[in-house]
Protein backbone atom coordinates (compact mmCIF):
# COMPACT_ATOMS: atom_id res chain seq x y z
CA UNK A 1 0.00 0.00 0.00
CA UNK A 2 3.02 2.46 0.99
CA UNK A 3 3.94 1.88 -2.73
CA UNK A 4 1.07 2.66 -4.01
CA UNK A 5 0.60 5.80 -2.20
CA UNK A 6 4.03 6.94 -3.67
CA UNK A 7 3.59 6.14 -7.07
CA UNK A 8 0.03 8.18 -7.07
CA UNK A 9 1.36 10.77 -5.03
CA UNK A 10 2.89 13.29 -7.99
CA UNK A 11 -0.77 12.47 -9.18
CA UNK A 12 -2.37 13.58 -6.14
CA UNK A 13 0.30 17.02 -6.05
CA UNK A 14 -0.88 17.72 -9.31
CA UNK A 15 -5.06 17.50 -8.59
CA UNK A 16 -3.94 20.07 -5.37
CA UNK A 17 -2.11 22.18 -8.00
CA UNK A 18 -5.35 22.04 -10.55
CA UNK A 19 -7.34 23.32 -7.87
CA UNK A 20 -5.24 25.92 -6.60
CA UNK A 21 -5.22 26.88 -10.42
CA UNK A 22 -9.09 26.88 -10.52
CA UNK A 23 -8.97 29.32 -7.32
CA UNK A 24 -6.35 31.64 -9.20
CA UNK A 25 -9.12 32.06 -12.29
CA UNK A 26 -12.12 32.55 -9.54
CA UNK A 27 -10.59 35.20 -7.62
CA UNK A 28 -7.67 36.87 -9.42
CA UNK A 29 -9.72 38.99 -12.09
CA UNK A 30 -12.84 40.35 -9.06
CA UNK A 31 -10.06 42.08 -7.33
CA UNK A 32 -8.87 44.48 -10.48
CA UNK A 33 -12.67 45.10 -11.02
CA UNK A 34 -12.40 48.70 -9.55
CA UNK A 35 -8.54 48.93 -11.49
CA UNK A 36 -10.58 48.00 -14.66
CA UNK A 37 -13.10 50.40 -14.27
CA UNK A 38 -10.34 53.05 -13.53
CA UNK A 39 -8.28 52.68 -16.08
CA UNK A 40 -10.36 51.66 -18.98
CA UNK A 41 -13.31 53.29 -18.31
CA UNK A 42 -15.27 50.70 -18.44
CA UNK A 43 -18.72 50.74 -16.86
CA UNK A 44 -19.70 48.82 -13.75
CA UNK A 45 -22.52 47.67 -15.09
CA UNK A 46 -19.95 45.96 -17.88
CA UNK A 47 -17.88 44.71 -15.10
CA UNK A 48 -20.06 43.04 -13.68
CA UNK A 49 -20.38 40.52 -16.60
CA UNK A 50 -16.90 39.30 -15.72
CA UNK A 51 -18.23 37.12 -13.19
CA UNK A 52 -21.40 35.74 -15.11
CA UNK A 53 -19.42 34.85 -18.18
CA UNK A 54 -16.82 32.98 -15.67
CA UNK A 55 -19.58 30.90 -14.05
CA UNK A 56 -21.47 30.52 -17.22
CA UNK A 57 -18.56 29.38 -19.59
CA UNK A 58 -18.09 26.28 -16.63
CA UNK A 59 -21.18 25.37 -16.90
CA UNK A 60 -20.71 25.25 -21.21
CA UNK A 61 -17.54 23.14 -20.21
CA UNK A 62 -19.01 20.80 -17.52
CA UNK A 63 -22.08 19.86 -19.93
CA UNK A 64 -19.47 19.41 -22.81
CA UNK A 65 -16.62 17.99 -20.91
CA UNK A 66 -19.24 14.49 -20.31
CA UNK A 67 -19.28 14.10 -24.39
CA UNK A 68 -15.72 14.69 -24.92
CA UNK A 69 -13.81 13.70 -21.95
CA UNK A 70 -13.28 10.25 -22.15
CA UNK A 71 -12.73 10.02 -26.22
CA UNK A 72 -10.22 12.56 -25.78
CA UNK A 73 -8.68 11.27 -22.93
CA UNK A 74 -8.01 12.13 -19.52
CA UNK A 75 -4.67 13.26 -19.68
CA UNK A 76 -4.78 15.20 -22.65
CA UNK A 77 -7.64 17.24 -21.67
CA UNK A 78 -6.46 17.96 -18.11
CA UNK A 79 -2.95 18.89 -19.68
CA UNK A 80 -4.90 21.19 -21.95
CA UNK A 81 -7.06 23.06 -18.57
CA UNK A 82 -3.40 23.79 -17.31
CA UNK A 83 -2.79 25.34 -20.38
CA UNK A 84 -5.88 27.44 -21.13
CA UNK A 85 -6.07 28.81 -17.12
CA UNK A 86 -2.22 29.92 -17.92
CA UNK A 87 -3.05 31.34 -21.54
CA UNK A 88 -6.07 32.96 -20.27
CA UNK A 89 -3.86 35.02 -17.33
CA UNK A 90 -1.20 35.80 -19.12
CA UNK A 91 -3.57 37.35 -22.04
CA UNK A 92 -5.57 39.32 -19.08
CA UNK A 93 -2.29 41.29 -19.07
CA UNK A 94 -1.99 42.19 -22.75
CA UNK A 95 -4.76 41.40 -24.43
CA UNK A 96 -6.36 44.75 -22.97
CA UNK A 97 -3.77 46.99 -24.23
CA UNK A 98 -3.53 45.11 -27.43
CA UNK A 99 -7.17 45.33 -28.68
CA UNK A 100 -9.15 48.33 -29.59
CA UNK A 101 -11.38 47.73 -26.85
CA UNK A 102 -9.98 46.94 -23.40
CA UNK A 103 -13.10 45.08 -22.43
CA UNK A 104 -13.22 42.89 -25.21
CA UNK A 105 -9.72 41.81 -24.20
CA UNK A 106 -10.83 40.83 -20.53
CA UNK A 107 -13.49 39.15 -21.62
CA UNK A 108 -11.91 36.89 -24.06
CA UNK A 109 -9.03 35.86 -21.46
CA UNK A 110 -11.73 35.24 -18.81
CA UNK A 111 -13.52 32.90 -20.98
CA UNK A 112 -10.20 31.21 -21.69
CA UNK A 113 -9.27 30.68 -18.48
CA UNK A 114 -12.62 29.56 -17.68
CA UNK A 115 -12.20 26.73 -19.87
CA UNK A 116 -9.48 26.03 -18.36
CA UNK A 117 -11.11 26.06 -14.56
CA UNK A 118 -13.97 24.19 -16.04
CA UNK A 119 -11.80 21.31 -17.15
CA UNK A 120 -10.07 21.14 -13.67
CA UNK A 121 -13.33 20.94 -12.01
CA UNK A 122 -14.64 18.35 -13.44
CA UNK A 123 -11.42 16.22 -14.17
CA UNK A 124 -9.44 16.22 -10.80
CA UNK A 125 -12.22 14.47 -8.76
CA UNK A 126 -12.65 11.51 -11.60
CA UNK A 127 -9.02 11.66 -11.32
CA UNK A 128 -8.41 11.58 -7.61
CA UNK A 129 -11.69 8.72 -7.30
CA UNK A 130 -9.84 6.61 -9.62
CA UNK A 131 -6.32 6.25 -7.59
CA UNK A 132 -6.43 2.88 -5.13
CA UNK A 133 -6.37 4.90 -2.15
CA UNK A 134 -8.24 3.79 1.06
CA UNK A 135 -10.80 6.15 2.92
CA UNK A 136 -11.99 8.07 -0.33
CA UNK A 137 -14.15 10.31 0.82
CA UNK A 138 -11.13 12.04 3.12
CA UNK A 139 -8.61 12.06 -0.22
CA UNK A 140 -11.49 13.76 -1.96
CA UNK A 141 -12.25 16.37 1.33
CA UNK A 142 -8.70 16.98 1.30
CA UNK A 143 -8.56 17.61 -2.10
CA UNK A 144 -11.13 20.64 -2.28
CA UNK A 145 -9.89 21.70 0.91
CA UNK A 146 -7.06 23.15 -1.46
CA UNK A 147 -9.55 25.52 -3.50
CA UNK A 148 -9.93 27.28 -0.36
CA UNK A 149 -6.08 27.49 0.27
CA UNK A 150 -5.65 28.67 -3.13
CA UNK A 151 -8.58 31.24 -2.41
CA UNK A 152 -6.72 32.31 0.37
CA UNK A 153 -3.74 32.65 -0.96
CA UNK A 154 -4.62 34.83 -4.11
CA UNK A 155 -6.40 37.55 -1.72
CA UNK A 156 -3.34 37.19 0.91
CA UNK A 157 -0.63 37.78 -1.77
CA UNK A 158 -2.34 40.05 -4.02
CA UNK A 159 -2.98 42.24 -1.31
CA UNK A 160 0.41 42.13 -0.18
CA UNK A 161 2.13 42.72 -3.58
CA UNK A 162 -0.85 45.68 -4.14
CA UNK A 163 0.13 47.38 -0.77
CA UNK A 164 3.75 46.64 -1.87
CA UNK A 165 4.33 47.34 -5.48
CA UNK A 166 0.86 49.00 -5.91
CA UNK A 167 -1.84 48.25 -8.08
CA UNK A 168 -0.18 49.45 -11.44
CA UNK A 169 1.95 46.47 -11.12
CA UNK A 170 -1.02 43.78 -11.34
CA UNK A 171 0.15 42.62 -14.93
CA UNK A 172 3.45 41.29 -13.59
CA UNK A 173 1.64 39.23 -10.63
CA UNK A 174 -1.23 37.86 -13.52
CA UNK A 175 1.76 36.50 -15.48
CA UNK A 176 3.18 35.24 -11.96
CA UNK A 177 -0.18 33.39 -11.26
CA UNK A 178 0.04 32.26 -14.36
CA UNK A 179 3.45 29.88 -13.87
CA UNK A 180 1.77 27.36 -11.74
CA UNK A 181 -0.67 26.25 -14.46
CA UNK A 182 2.28 26.05 -16.74
CA UNK A 183 4.88 23.96 -14.24
CA UNK A 184 1.33 21.57 -13.52
CA UNK A 185 0.69 21.16 -17.07
CA UNK A 186 4.53 19.10 -16.90
CA UNK A 187 2.70 17.31 -13.47
CA UNK A 188 -0.25 16.37 -15.89
CA UNK A 189 1.82 14.94 -18.49
CA UNK A 190 3.76 12.88 -16.76
CA UNK A 191 2.39 11.71 -13.57
CA UNK A 192 0.23 8.44 -13.61
CA UNK A 193 -3.74 8.70 -14.10
CA UNK A 194 -6.17 6.00 -13.99
CA UNK A 195 -9.89 6.18 -15.40
CA UNK A 196 -12.72 5.70 -12.67
CA UNK A 197 -14.45 3.36 -14.76
CA UNK A 198 -12.65 0.01 -15.59
CA UNK A 199 -13.37 -0.24 -19.58
CA UNK A 200 -12.27 3.48 -19.82
CA UNK A 201 -15.80 4.38 -20.23
CA UNK A 202 -19.07 5.17 -17.79
CA UNK A 203 -22.59 5.52 -17.97
CA UNK A 204 -24.09 7.70 -20.64
CA UNK A 205 -26.08 10.56 -18.95
CA UNK A 206 -29.29 9.37 -20.10
CA UNK A 207 -28.40 6.58 -17.72
CA UNK A 208 -27.37 8.46 -15.22
CA UNK A 209 -31.03 10.60 -15.33
CA UNK A 210 -32.75 7.59 -14.76
CA UNK A 211 -31.08 6.64 -11.34
CA UNK A 212 -32.98 8.28 -8.54
CA UNK A 213 -30.36 8.80 -6.14
CA UNK A 214 -28.48 10.72 -8.72
CA UNK A 215 -31.16 12.99 -8.50
CA UNK A 216 -30.66 13.22 -5.19
CA UNK A 217 -27.08 14.26 -5.43
CA UNK A 218 -27.99 16.93 -8.28
CA UNK A 219 -29.97 18.75 -5.32
CA UNK A 220 -27.10 18.17 -2.39
CA UNK A 221 -24.98 20.08 -5.25
CA UNK A 222 -27.16 22.43 -6.14
CA UNK A 223 -27.52 23.14 -2.18
CA UNK A 224 -23.84 22.99 -1.59
CA UNK A 225 -23.01 25.67 -4.66
CA UNK A 226 -25.35 27.81 -3.24
CA UNK A 227 -25.25 27.51 0.16
CA UNK A 228 -21.49 28.19 -0.44
CA UNK A 229 -21.67 31.29 -2.79
CA UNK A 230 -24.94 33.00 -1.36
CA UNK A 231 -23.19 33.57 2.14
CA UNK A 232 -19.50 34.25 0.17
CA UNK A 233 -20.94 36.59 -2.02
CA UNK A 234 -22.41 39.25 1.53
CA UNK A 235 -19.36 37.99 3.62
CA UNK A 236 -17.54 41.45 2.62
CA UNK A 237 -20.26 43.63 3.31
CA UNK A 238 -21.21 41.64 6.77
CA UNK A 239 -17.47 41.84 7.67
CA UNK A 240 -17.52 46.24 6.78
CA UNK A 241 -20.76 46.57 8.76
CA UNK A 242 -19.82 44.07 11.72
CA UNK A 243 -16.03 46.11 12.19
CA UNK A 244 -16.32 49.44 10.06
CA UNK A 245 -13.32 47.98 8.45
CA UNK A 246 -12.08 49.20 4.46
CA UNK A 247 -12.80 47.26 1.92
CA UNK A 248 -9.95 45.91 1.26
CA UNK A 249 -9.76 45.05 5.01
CA UNK A 250 -13.53 43.39 4.69
CA UNK A 251 -12.71 40.80 1.86
CA UNK A 252 -10.01 39.79 4.79
CA UNK A 253 -12.01 39.43 7.43
CA UNK A 254 -15.18 38.14 5.34
CA UNK A 255 -14.56 36.04 2.22
CA UNK A 256 -11.13 35.30 3.04
CA UNK A 257 -11.81 34.41 7.15
CA UNK A 258 -14.82 32.11 5.03
CA UNK A 259 -12.83 30.54 2.79
CA UNK A 260 -10.43 29.42 5.99
CA UNK A 261 -12.84 27.55 7.85
CA UNK A 262 -13.51 26.01 4.81
CA UNK A 263 -10.64 24.59 4.25
CA UNK A 264 -9.94 23.80 7.70
CA UNK A 265 -13.41 21.62 7.73
CA UNK A 266 -12.07 19.97 4.61
CA UNK A 267 -8.75 19.55 5.62
CA UNK A 268 -10.06 18.17 8.85
CA UNK A 269 -12.38 15.36 7.33
CA UNK A 270 -9.48 14.71 4.78
CA UNK A 271 -7.48 13.94 8.01
CA UNK A 272 -9.90 12.08 10.44
CA UNK A 273 -12.60 11.25 7.51
CA UNK A 274 -11.57 7.08 7.78
CA UNK A 275 -12.91 7.66 11.45
CA UNK A 276 -15.61 9.40 10.87
CA UNK A 277 -19.23 8.56 9.14
CA UNK A 278 -19.60 11.00 5.99
CA UNK A 279 -23.77 11.01 6.25
CA UNK A 280 -23.77 12.33 9.87
CA UNK A 281 -21.60 14.84 9.37
CA UNK A 282 -22.75 16.07 6.58
CA UNK A 283 -26.49 16.23 8.19
CA UNK A 284 -24.46 17.79 11.29
CA UNK A 285 -22.74 19.92 8.92
CA UNK A 286 -25.98 21.15 7.05
CA UNK A 287 -27.63 22.10 10.56
CA UNK A 288 -24.58 24.16 11.28
CA UNK A 289 -25.05 25.95 7.88
CA UNK A 290 -28.60 26.89 8.75
CA UNK A 291 -27.97 28.20 12.21
CA UNK A 292 -25.37 30.32 10.29
CA UNK A 293 -27.64 31.78 8.05
CA UNK A 294 -30.02 32.15 10.64
CA UNK A 295 -27.91 33.98 12.89
CA UNK A 296 -26.55 36.44 9.90
CA UNK A 297 -30.29 37.12 8.98
CA UNK A 298 -32.00 37.48 12.43
CA UNK A 299 -29.48 39.07 14.86
CA UNK A 300 -29.09 42.98 14.92
CA UNK A 301 -25.69 42.35 16.12
CA UNK A 302 -23.41 43.10 13.23
CA UNK A 303 -20.27 40.95 15.15
CA UNK A 304 -22.83 37.87 15.64
CA UNK A 305 -23.79 38.82 11.70
CA UNK A 306 -20.59 38.13 10.67
CA UNK A 307 -19.27 34.91 13.30
CA UNK A 308 -22.18 33.58 10.83
CA UNK A 309 -20.77 34.26 7.80
CA UNK A 310 -17.40 32.96 9.11
CA UNK A 311 -18.63 29.72 10.29
CA UNK A 312 -20.97 28.91 7.32
CA UNK A 313 -17.66 28.22 5.75
CA UNK A 314 -16.74 25.60 7.82
CA UNK A 315 -20.48 24.30 7.35
CA UNK A 316 -20.11 24.20 3.79
CA UNK A 317 -16.49 23.01 3.59
CA UNK A 318 -17.96 18.88 3.06
CA UNK A 319 -21.31 19.51 1.02
CA UNK A 320 -19.09 19.23 -2.39
CA UNK A 321 -17.00 16.99 -2.16
CA UNK A 322 -19.17 14.91 0.02
CA UNK A 323 -21.75 14.70 -2.23
CA UNK A 324 -19.54 13.74 -4.85
CA UNK A 325 -18.44 10.83 -2.74
CA UNK A 326 -21.58 9.96 -1.85
CA UNK A 327 -22.92 9.67 -5.36
CA UNK A 328 -19.58 7.84 -6.45
CA UNK A 329 -19.86 4.99 -4.13
CA UNK A 330 -23.23 3.84 -4.80
CA UNK A 331 -23.06 4.53 -8.70
CA UNK A 332 -19.10 3.93 -9.46
CA UNK A 333 -20.09 3.35 -13.18
CA UNK A 334 -20.68 6.77 -13.12
CA UNK A 335 -17.52 7.58 -15.49
CA UNK A 336 -16.89 11.37 -16.54
CA UNK A 337 -20.83 12.12 -17.48
CA UNK A 338 -21.70 11.50 -13.63
CA UNK A 339 -18.71 14.01 -12.64
CA UNK A 340 -19.46 16.46 -15.09
CA UNK A 341 -23.39 16.96 -14.22
CA UNK A 342 -22.60 17.20 -10.78
CA UNK A 343 -19.63 19.77 -11.01
CA UNK A 344 -22.44 21.67 -13.15
CA UNK A 345 -24.82 21.00 -10.87
CA UNK A 346 -23.00 22.79 -8.05
CA UNK A 347 -21.94 25.51 -10.24
CA UNK A 348 -25.88 25.80 -10.83
CA UNK A 349 -26.39 26.45 -7.34
CA UNK A 350 -23.66 28.50 -7.29
CA UNK A 351 -25.19 30.82 -9.70
CA UNK A 352 -29.11 30.75 -7.98
CA UNK A 353 -27.80 31.07 -4.71
CA UNK A 354 -26.82 34.80 -4.77
CA UNK A 355 -29.56 35.44 -7.21
CA UNK A 356 -32.22 35.05 -5.10
CA UNK A 357 -30.69 36.29 -2.31
CA UNK A 358 -29.61 39.71 -3.98
CA UNK A 359 -33.62 39.57 -5.32
CA UNK A 360 -34.67 39.38 -2.05
CA UNK A 361 -32.92 41.66 -0.45
CA UNK A 362 -34.25 44.40 -3.29
CA UNK A 363 -37.69 43.42 -3.07
CA UNK A 364 -37.29 44.07 0.79
CA UNK A 365 -36.22 47.24 0.45
CA UNK A 366 -32.22 46.64 0.09
CA UNK A 367 -32.78 44.90 3.88
CA UNK A 368 -29.74 42.16 3.40
CA UNK A 369 -31.27 40.53 6.59
CA UNK A 370 -34.69 39.77 4.93
CA UNK A 371 -32.35 38.32 1.64
CA UNK A 372 -30.33 36.25 3.72
CA UNK A 373 -33.04 34.65 5.58
CA UNK A 374 -34.14 33.55 2.26
CA UNK A 375 -30.67 31.81 2.00
CA UNK A 376 -31.81 29.24 4.93
CA UNK A 377 -33.77 27.06 2.07
CA UNK A 378 -30.99 26.03 0.63
CA UNK A 379 -29.28 24.49 3.42
CA UNK A 380 -32.42 23.26 4.88
CA UNK A 381 -33.41 21.43 1.73
CA UNK A 382 -29.96 19.97 1.62
CA UNK A 383 -30.69 18.69 5.64
CA UNK A 384 -33.96 16.78 3.82
CA UNK A 385 -32.52 15.58 1.14
CA UNK A 386 -29.91 13.88 3.39
CA UNK A 387 -32.32 12.45 5.34
CA UNK A 388 -34.01 10.87 2.36
CA UNK A 389 -30.82 9.69 0.83
CA UNK A 390 -30.27 8.05 4.39
CA UNK A 391 -33.95 6.48 4.19
CA UNK A 392 -33.30 4.79 1.12
CA UNK A 393 -29.73 3.59 2.20
CA UNK A 394 -30.90 1.98 5.00
CA UNK A 395 -34.16 0.69 2.88
CA UNK A 396 -31.52 -0.79 0.28
CA UNK A 397 -29.63 -2.71 3.22
CA UNK A 398 -32.56 -3.96 4.33
CA UNK A 399 -33.47 -5.65 1.04
CA UNK A 400 -30.15 -6.90 0.89
CA UNK A 401 -30.87 -8.79 3.76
Amino acid sequence: MADTVKKYKKTLVACYLGFITQAIAANFAPLLFLKFHNDYGIPLGKIALISAVFFITQLIVDVLCAQFADRIGYRKCVVASEVFAAAGLVGLAFLPELLPDPFTGIMISVIVYAVGSGLIEVLCSPIVEACPFEHKEAAMSLLHSFYCWGSVGVILISTVFFAVFGTDSWKWLACAWALIPIYNAFNFAVCPIEHPTEDGSGMKTSGLLRIPLFWIAVVLMICAGASELSMAQWASAFAESALGLSKSAGDLAGPCMLAVTMGISRAVYGKYGGRLDLMKFMLGSGCLCLICYITASVFDNPVMGLIGCIMCGFSVGIMWPGAISICSEHIPAGGTAMFALLAMSGDLGGAMGPSLVGAVTQSANDDMHTGMLAGCVFPLVLIISLLILKGVRRKNKQNQL
